[in-house]
This record gives C-alpha cells, structure tokens and sequence, in this order.
C-alpha cells in the first residue's frame, strides 16, 4: 500500500479530470477560512454523532451510510464515491473514488481499520491536489474516541506565501506607514 501512495503523490503534479472537468493542480475551490472552519467543525459533530450511537467496529460501508443521513438532515450537499480520474498522454485513466465530497469543497475519507498509517494521509492529500480541494477529513471510526481516529488536512499549497501583486504590495506599505 505504501508502494501505491509513492505512486500516487508524483501523479498530482499532472492535469486531472475530475468527474468531467479538466482541472489543473493551480485550480483551487475557493472557501474563506472562517467559512471552511465551520463547515469542517459541522462535518465533525456529524462523525461524533455516528460514532457515539454506533461506537467502533462496523464496516466502513455502515459508517459511512450513516454520515450521509447525518450530513443530509445538516442541510450540507453529499457527493458519495465521487469517481476521479487521470489524464494520461491524452487518455483518461479511472484511479479512484473518494468517499465524500461535502458542500463541493471537502473531502471525507472515512475508514474503519486498527490505526491510521501514513499511507491514507497521503491518499487524502493525494484527492485534494486533483480536485482542487482546500481540506480534507480523514476518519477512523474504528477507534475508541473519534477524536482519537481524526484528521483534518489542508490542500498544501493553501499556506503557501504568494509573492505580492502591485496592489498589494501598495496596501501593505500603507499599513506599515
């Protein structure tokens, strides 16, 4: 598995179709901040929720049925296995699908294995480079606490620091005069 994620990383530097449309790694969604926060925080009292009334050690199928019904009565948009796929020398190649898609903007892996590797890390951060997508939750209900099985990921060029345009540049020199 490991093999498959080295595999993998070095592809998200390539255009990607992601359910029909050509994106390139520099194509972000765009979310204000406060907004992802609250949207990731909403994500997060659904997967507390399901873990609380159904606790650890069903299969990743039941979870995640169950946090489609509790994402769905949050009002949030669900996309389920939201098929991704390569472009390859002009060819289009189907490698995968995520779990979830919420509100178009984050990405939910759910799992239900004896602990998180690096390996599904690398996965989510592997769709959020394709797709474009600013955060990704990664969530292992087959721990004790959820809190214990839960990771948020950030898209890696989210806090890049962007040398400033013209007008920018103008702006901060007038903040610092």
């Amino acid at each position: 598995m490991q093999n498959f994620a080295n595999f993998l990383l070095p592809l998200t530097k390539t255009f990607a179709n992601v359910s029909g449309a050509l994106r390139a790694p520099h194509e972000h969604v765009i979310i204000a901040p406060e907004e992802l926060a609250e949207l990731t925080e909403k994500i997060i009292g659904c997967a507390i929720e399901v873990h609380r009334i159904l606790g650890p050690g069903l299969l990743e199928s039941v979870y995640r049925a169950c946090m489609i019904i509790e994402l769905r009565r949050q009002h949030l948009h669900v996309e389920v296995e939201r098929p991704v796929t390569l472009d390859y020398k002009g060819e289009r190649v189907p490698t995968f699908r995520m779990d979830l898609v919420v509100n178009g903007c984050v990405v939910v892996e759910i799992k239900s294995v004896e602990q998180l590797h690096p390996v599904h890390s690398a996965q989510v951060i592997t769709y959020l480079k394709i797709g474009g997508y600013p955060a990704g939750l990664l969530m292992n209900f087959n721990a004790t606490t959820l809190k214990a099985g839960l990771r948020r990921l950030d898209h890696p060029d989210r806090y890049v620091k962007r040398p400033l345009t013209p007008q920018k540049d103008l702006l901060e020199k007038e903040k610092t005069s």
